[in-house]
């Protein structure tokens, strides 16, 4: 059985300066709850890597607004002027990685590799400063590993073992992202009954899950 914790508790166990996954696609698939809590928590210089930047003050853009972050590491920023104007004045590092990349990159440290290698970027200023690899002549940009100290997640449900359903596009990076965390915290829209998952419907298993969040109450809105 996993602990069931509140969103509270999820967040008090994440130090200053820690490194943490964020799964969703523009607040798709994100765990809204226990983004609230952790912008609430007066957190400081966190690393955030996600898909995106959210929107302001919504999704990962909420953690940005409330000064939580210290770094970005996304795909793209383009819906959050918030943090593209720290990101000008040097206030938030913003690390841009290609999309692909990115979910590569995490893939790379959930599953032991040592990185990446591709070609998307490869002679732009995207590639400034990393480090570019000849194999039989031709040219390759490395990607390291990206590792996370704790992996915040959204499932549709989950069973008190930890297993993990998603919901169509709101899986996007929440499995991969699974895999490549120290400690993964799922927030489920419901937590059901061992059994009521069928095992050929299980996304991502329980033996990668540390945590559920609880709702207070069963009329929670969030």
């Amino acid at each position: 059985m996993k602990p069931a914790i509140t969103p509270e508790q999820a967040a008090d166990m994440i130090p200053n300066g820690a490194v943490v996954m964020i799964g969703g696609f523009m607040g798709v698939g994100s765990p809204h709850r226990i983004i609230d809590a952790l912008a609430r928590s007066g957190r400081k210089d966190l690393t955030i890597i996600g898909n995106d930047a959210g929107r302001p003050n919504y999704g990962i853009g909420r953690l940005v607004h409330e000064g939580v972050a210290r770094k970005i590491v996304a795909s793209h920023i383009g819906l959050n002027p918030e943090l593209q104007k720290h990101m000008f004045e040097g206030s938030i590092e913003v690390e841009l990685t290609p999309q692909g990349t990115l979910a590569e990159r995490i893939r790379a440290a959930g599953f032991g590799l040592g990185g990446v290698l591709t070609k998307t970027a490869l002679g732009t200023i995207a590639a400034d400063g990393q480090k570019v690899i000849e194999i039989d002549g031709e040219e390759w940009l490395y990607a390291p590993p990206l590792r996370a100290d704790f992996a915040l997640l959204h499932a549709d449900r989950a069973d008190f073992n930890g297993n993990l359903v998603y919901q169509l596009t709101a899986t996007n990076f929440n499995p991969v992202m699974a895999t490549a965390a120290a400690t993964v915290i799922c927030e489920p829209r419901e937590i059901v009954p061992v059994g009521v998952i069928s095992p050929d419907h299980v996304n991502t298993p329980g033996v990668l899950v540390d945590y559920l969040t609880r709702r207070e109450a069963p009329d929670d809105p969030r």
